[in-house]
């Protein structure tokens, strides 16, 4: 069953609400969890449920996603007959820059077309949770669903209100409306995951072509949903939803608690991310960490409580860290103090600095700046 389901990635879907962290990268190259991309997740999700056609579909800043992601042996998918392809803007005639899910859909008409597939699963890098499709075409299968798409109820954040979509459904879990940018606190939230035939999806995409329209959401969740039978699929676990800066050090913070952590890396679904071979970390002799996530290649001679420090990061003696992410390469100098502060990537602190944001409100630091 899976190996007759092609997926596909839309990577950067998102990047429009998350201000300066996907300036220069797409959303699904952003760093997370200390040693992750946020690609990493959708990825790992994929090849566990084990599908193995993999379409990525990128936009614009993706040097830092392909540099990730190489030939895709590290998820498996490096392979002489589907594995991971990498569809960028205007790789084929009919590509444009896209507007919407359908129009970059449209752009990769032919990939989708040449496609053995009898499904599709297709999703974004803004949800970071572990889903096992398997379970999901089980369910498209059973209810003999046109279009499947995942949802979970949960309360809507001020922090991810931000291209949220909202469904309704009656009784048999049958999709009857759906709402963008509700006004409301909680609802059943669209994870953009979506199970699709292949046949039908062509269908889609050559419509949505001739009628000139690009969303998704308008298109087929609105428009459609009387016309074709979509049912949704309840997500029960936990889901990391990033839609800003906000939302991203809000989820980053959340891997702290054993138990998110526990179903957001089962042992028995593992995330797959690019190897590097670094040293294990060195503490000095006064460094003290608490309740943190520390990556392999750091050196720590200071302090770190509540925190998130990423591969190669270096703090130094006296240095104090606190409810911060920390990203790759980045070094804190001795003696200065950080408390709830993202830095980008190789971002220097120099000594005796003092930075302070709020968890309601964290302080960012762009990639390679020198404070």
């Amino acid at each position: 069953m899976m190996s007759k389901t092609l997926g596909i990635v839309f990577s950067n879907m998102h990047d429009a609400t998350m201000g300066k962290i996907t300036e220069n990268r797409t959303m699904g190259s952003v760093p997370f969890g200390g040693r992750y991309r946020l690609i990493d997740f959708v990825l790992s999700n994929l090849i566990n449920s084990g599908i193995q056609d993999v379409g990525i579909i990128t936009k614009s800043n993706f040097q830092s996603l392909m540099d990730h992601l190489g030939t895709g042996k590290e998820w498996d998918l490096s392979r002489k007959k589907g594995g991971l392809t990498i569809l960028p803007p205007y790789g084929r005639h009919e590509a444009t820059y896209y507007r919407g899910r359908l129009e970059a859909l449209g752009s990769i008409y032919s990939y989708i077309r040449e496609s053995k597939a009898e499904l599709v699963v297709m999703t974004d890098c803004d949800n970071i949770a572990s889903v096992d499709y398997a379970d999901v075409i089980r369910y498209h299968r059973e209810h003999d669903a046109d279009v499947t798409v995942i949802y979970k109820n949960k309360p809507i954040t001020k922090s991810i209100h931000r291209d949220v979509i909202t469904i309704s459904m009656d009784e048999n879990k049958r999709v009857n409306g759906a709402l963008v940018n509700p006004e409301s606190t909680s609802g059943n939230v669209l994870l953009n995951m979506t199970v699709i035939s292949k046949r039908l999806l062509e269908k889609i995409i050559s419509d949505a072509t001739s009628a000139n329209f690009y969303s998704f959401t308008q298109g087929i969740l609105q428009n459609s949903n009387q016309r074709l039978k979509i049912y949704g699929y309840e997500f029960k676990n936990y889901v990391a939803d990033i839609k800003s800066l906000q939302s991203y050090y809000d989820c980053s913070m959340d891997l702290l608690n054993p138990e998110i952590r526990r179903q957001i890396f089962p042992a028995d679904r593992p995330v797959y991310t690019k190897v590097r071979d670094e040293v294990s970390v060195k503490y000095g002799i006064n460094a003290k960490a608490k309740n943190s996530m520390i990556a392999d290649g750091c050196v720590i001679e200071g302090v770190v409580e509540n925190s998130l420090i990423f591969r190669g990061v270096k703090i130094g003696r006296g240095a104090v860290v606190k409810n911060s992410i920390i990203m790759q390469g980045a070094v804190i100098g001795e003696n200065s103090t950080l408390d709830c502060v993202v830095t980008d990537k190789d971002v220097m602190i120099r000594d005796s600095r003092t930075l302070v944001g709020c968890k309601e409100y964290p302080l960012y630091i762009e990639k390679g700046t020198a404070v």
